[in-house]
């Protein structure tokens, strides 16, 4: 288990790399680009080679690129849709020039419109972005089903890699703060095999290929999406236990992304996940 935490490229993409190592991370997550703007960081040779020096040089083994929230690719305005994808694909092809593990995509909203032709419009853009990169994965990430936002169920998830074409590149991620805001009870050791085998069953395990762990400050099924620094949420210590010793998470990156610090990831937020990681595999082993 590659245990990171999500940071900022500001200064150069390469510090990204130095903050994790500060952290202690062995993955990292970035914005390729300003989270609250369209215009897409300009990014030059330099800038990936710099890069690739500094992760080389540093213990941290896979890299997340989280689309920007903006991206909505089930939208049915024009000029959003072509925002949407114009943004997409270029964080597929900065991950091309990276070497990321996956881009990490919320898939959109239908908002009040219907959720079927919401899902068929996700997957126009998403399958138009793939088309105009080369090799970089696209996570698709649960969501905590908050008004008319796709990918609340597996279900869901599964219509929209099928509305995508299917291409080996899409994969999931999933989110512990979505997964129990959204219906799934995730905090023992049963409920989370549950919650996994019936992802299997209608998505397949095969495609998981990342995970964001954060606590929620909602309830379970409240469909918010509130996330809460490591055991301050309804997921709590022991929940983030169970979910940071399930074996089927053990070649995954694993990216924090709220912490202590103001809600910004610290050292020993990083420190604490790895000791509850060791106190599910005991409890898990009797």
């Amino acid at each position: 288990m590659l245990i990171g935490a999500h940071v900022s490229p500001a200064g150069g993409l390469w510090k990204s790399v130095e903050r994790g190592v500060d952290l202690g991370a062995e993955s990292i997550q970035i914005f390729n680009q300003s989270p609250r703007m369209w215009k897409p960081t300009a990014y030059g040779e330099e800038d990936f080679a710099k890069f690739h020096e500094a992760l080389a040089a540093s213990p941290i083994r896979a890299v997340l690129i989280h689309a920007v929230y903006l991206v909505n690719c089930a939208s049915d305005d024009p000029e959003i849709r072509e925002k949407s994808l114009a943004s997409l694909t270029h964080s597929l092809r900065v991950g091309d020039a990276i070497g990321a593990t996956g881009v990490v995509l919320h898939p959109g909203s239908a908002k009040t419109g219907h959720v079927g032709e919401a899902i068929a419009r996700a997957g126009e853009v998403i399958a138009e972005a793939l088309a105009s990169s080369e090799r970089c994965a696209l996570h698709l990430e649960d969501t905590a089903g908050a008004g008319g936002t796709l990918g609340r169920s597996f279900e869901e998830l599964a219509a929209l890699i099928d509305a995508a074409g299917g291409s080996e590149r899409l994969g999931m991620c999933l989110d512990s703060c979505h997964l129990l805001a959204s219906g799934y009870d995730i905090r023992t050791v049963e409920g989370l095999d549950a919650t996994l085998k019936q992802c299997d069953r209608e998505v397949g395990l095969s495609r998981l290929h990342s995970i964001h762990l954060n606590d929620s400050l909602s309830t379970l099924g409240s469909n918010r999406d509130r996330h809460a620094p490591p055991g301050k949420g309804e997921l709590g210590l022991a929940g983030l236990a169970v979910f940071l010793s399930e074996p089927r998470f053990d070649d995954l990156p694993v990216v924090m992304e709220t912490g202590s610090d103001n809600n910004a990831i610290a050292a020993k937020d990083m420190a604490l996940a790895h000791e509850l990681r060791e106190r599910g595999q005991k409890e898990r082993a009797g």
